[in-house]
């Protein structure tokens, strides 16, 4: 999860009196904004629930230096070590989390629970419509549209709802994965003010094994095959003639689940491609088409116009991450910023070289890739996807000091500024530990500087000799 406060906002309550309100982004857009006491009461809600020896202490309101930004910079630097520390410690899971930011969500955008039709599409432009309220986060929505086409319990959680965004008549493009913190129908609200988004039901699992249990059921299966003929058509899945010839006689004899087996075979089944880009790997400015999936990131390298050349980084010898803003110091543009996904990779035995990718898709990308780490981990745990059953269902919780959300909380940025993403900026990356990531400095200057970085907790275990 990336976090970021960019900026504040001056804002007057019902009394008149004035505060000063956190402006708070995850994952690359605007979530909500929220008064230092509110943010306060999430954390005391977090010790009640995991002990004060869990999370790292919070930044005291009256900073030393008085400067607003260096309070804003101690929030930033807490958020960050509090998901840092979710990893292990289920934090970003837990009903506290989730029910904080999406009720953050909720009062900044004035949204009062109501009875909406919500349309969610498959990658076929079929349309669901489902009814919810329209406060319900990602998971209850998810569920619906689960219990509308029949969809068995069992496989309601290989799947998940992604915010897509068209970008040409035919052309589209996955902007992210939506999270539990959030509701899907403020949000696609929010992001869509220029009519260009839609949710989408796609599978999110990574490795194509699982495939094989959704073979069986049909309702299923055929969301598998609607994602692979999609996904073939968009060219996000290479295949030679011969293949495609194949695929198109199966296709008219009906035969689904060999076309989903045949498909299986074929490069890039599976995987999320993104926009051309540049890396710095293997020479500074190279044009790549990279694309995420099967436990690794594939660089497609322009050696020329028309020639292509690949390079395959395995996730399990990538140490760590990183997403960092880049401002160039000779511009005035405050929207000339750059963002960078940047990664320590295991080049060879005992030789660690970073690789960047400048992308304004670099954080979906780094969140591929803690999406397959994740599930690498849980493979090697012996555990399962979850199902409906597994979640835990609480009441709606009351964060303000005063049981009651804080009134004056306001409207997001304008529209026109919304896609435009803000990240933290520090001065090193960080280690593994909590402890150390706490040495943190802040950063200085407007040129490019290192981001918070995510250790790859299938680094050290996964690796063996054979790998190198």
């Amino acid at each position: 999860m990336h976090f970021s406060i960019p900026d504040t906002q001056e804002v007057t309550d019902g009394s008149g009196s004035t505060y000063t309100s956190f402006n708070i982004h995850i994952n690359g857009v605007f979530h909500c904004t929220a008064r230092f006491s509110l943010l306060y009461s999430f954390h005391d809600q977090l010790k009640k629930e995991f002990g004060a020896n869990s999370l790292p202490p919070f930044p005291p309101k009256k900073v030393v230096s008085q400067k607003l930004w260096a309070k804003k910079w101690n929030l930033k630097r807490y958020y960050f070590l509090v998901f840092s520390v979710s990893q292990e410690a289920a934090i970003a899971n837990s009903d506290v989390f989730n029910s904080f930011l999406l009720t953050a969500q909720q009062e900044t955008q004035k949204e009062q629970p109501e009875n909406v039709s919500l349309d969610i599409y498959l990658m076929n432009g079929h349309k669901i419509s489902v009814n919810i309220i329209s406060t319900d986060q990602t998971e209850d929505v998810l569920e619906t549209v689960a219990s509308q086409i029949d969809l068995p319990d069992d496989f309601v959680y290989y799947f998940g709802l992604y915010l897509v965004k068209k970008e040409g008549e035919a052309e589209t493009s996955i902007v992210r994965k939506l999270q539990d913190f959030e509701s899907p129908s403020i949000s696609l609200k929010s992001a869509n003010v220029k009519g260009v988004h839609r949710i989408v039901l796609r599978k999110s699992y990574w490795d194509a094994s699982f495939d094989d249990e959704l073979l069986a059921n049909k309702v299923a299966m055929n969301l598998l095959y609607v994602q692979a003929v999609s996904d073939i058509e968009r060219q996000w899945v290479l295949v030679t003639k011969d293949q495609k010839e194949h695929l198109k006689s199966l296709q008219q004899k009906g035969s689904k689940r060999e076309f989903l087996r045949l498909a299986r075979t074929l490069k890039h089944y599976g995987y999320i491609q993104f926009h051309s880009c540049t890396v710095d790997y293997p020479q500074p400015h190279t044009r790549v088409i990279i694309a995420a999936g099967n436990k690794e990131l594939n660089f497609r390298i322009f050696v020329k116009p028309d020639s292509l050349k690949e390079a395959v980084f395995k996730i399990t010898r990538i140490r760590c991450w990183r997403i960092t803003t880049t401002v160039d110091d000779n511009s005035d543009n405050p929207d000339s910023s750059m963002l960078e996904l940047s990664f320590e990779y295991l080049i060879a035995k005992d030789t660690l070289q970073w690789v960047t990718i400048q992308s304004e898709q670099a954080i979906l990308m780094s969140m591929c890739l803690q999406g397959m780490v994740e599930e690498l981990i849980m493979k090697k745990q012996g555990k399962k996807i979850k199902k409906p059953s597994d979640r835990v269902r609480r009441g709606k919780k009351s964060f303000a000091r005063e049981n009651s959300i804080p009134s004056g909380l306001v409207q997001s940025p304008s529209s026109e500024k919304e896609e435009k993403t803000h990240l933290p900026v520090t001065t090193r990356h960080l280690n593994k530990t909590v402890s150390k990531m706490q040495d943190l400095k802040l950063g200085k200057g407007r040129g490019a500087q290192n981001g918070d970085s995510v250790t790859n907790t299938a680094f050290e275990d996964a690796i063996g000799d054979d790998d190198l």
